[in-house]
């Protein structure tokens, strides 16, 4: 994963308080860490207030603006994200963008519909598992408020021939997947041995950046249902990643206190409420 900019490091470090806020001295020392300038980074603290992402109170202090809210919210919930599922009737949802978009507008329908895992069944219909807790409306509404365009349909599929059906199973690689969460597992259990050993600096690091890789992938994962994929091997992941969320908190813990900044979790570099420019 990429380091953080002044942009994403302050919208990940800002995402943790505990209604708080954050002055900018501890903004400054975090991105140093990072080998953010300090320029760079007050610079960015400014954009983020005029774009409405991060606001200052009288004190002069911190906090996420509304305008950040929606993906980091997003971003927040990747501890529930085995209650955003349902069993599976073998139905579908699908999303046809129509014809002629491009542009801001397009990229955000794109983007929308990979966090929520669609693939492209046939050109202009994107498909995922209809096992997503609140069924289409649900589906409708969420797509909605992460910039889907309104003139997107949003339906239910049912009784695909069997040809269609076969190929809309296959779109997705869930051997790919699995890999990913075992290849996780490891990577956390081999960091949480060196955060014993690690000096601070060394511990807030590591715990922000690896923390956040594996954060992304679980709130990018498509929550296939069975028969697609066994999902057991995704929840042991959340939970070591819960696990691995308290001992990067505790890294964190000292640098918060010093700086008056109440925490609820480990700072991670998710991308900072970023559309994953990865995926656009």
């Amino acid at each position: 994963m990429s380091d953080p900019t002044g942009k994403s490091l302050t919208l990940d470090l800002l995402s943790t308080l505990r209604g708080g806020s954050m002055p900018i001295a501890a903004l400054v020392a975090a991105s140093e860490l990072f080998n953010v300038a300090e320029g760079s980074l007050r610079v960015a603290v400014t954009r983020l207030v005029a774009a409405g992402q991060v606001e200052r109170d009288e004190r002069g202090r911190y906090r996420l603006g509304e305008a950040a809210a929606p993906v980091t919210h997003r971003l927040g919930n990747w501890r529930q994200i085995d209650e955003r599922t349902c069993n599976w009737s073998g139905s579908w949802i699908g999303v046809n963008l129509g014809a002629g978009g491009r542009g801001a507008d397009r990229r955000r329908s794109e983007r929308a519909l990979r966090w929520h895992g669609f693939e492209e069944l046939i050109p202009g219909l994107r498909v995922r598992p209809d096992n997503l807790r609140g069924g289409v409306a649900g589906q409708r509404e969420t797509l909605r408020s992460l910039g889907l365009e309104p003139k997107a349909l949003v339906l239910r599929l049912d009784e695909l021939d069997s040809h269609a059906d076969q190929r809309a199973r296959h779109l997705w690689d869930a051997q790919a997947l699995e890999r990913g969460y075992r290849d996780s597992l490891r990577e956390l259990a081999e960091s949480e041995a060196r955060l014993e050993q690690d000096s601070e600096a060394q511990a807030m690091v590591e715990s922000f950046l690896l923390g956040g890789r594996i954060i992304r992938q679980l709130v990018l994962d498509p929550l296939l249902p069975k028969p697609l994929i066994d999902p057991e091997p995704r929840r042991t992941l959340v939970r070591a990643m819960l696990r691995y969320d308290r001992r990067g908190r505790r890294s964190w813990a000292a640098f918060m206190e010093r700086h008056g900044a109440p925490h609820t979790r480990n700072p991670v570099h998710t991308g900072g409420g970023e559309p994953l420019p990865a995926l656009v």
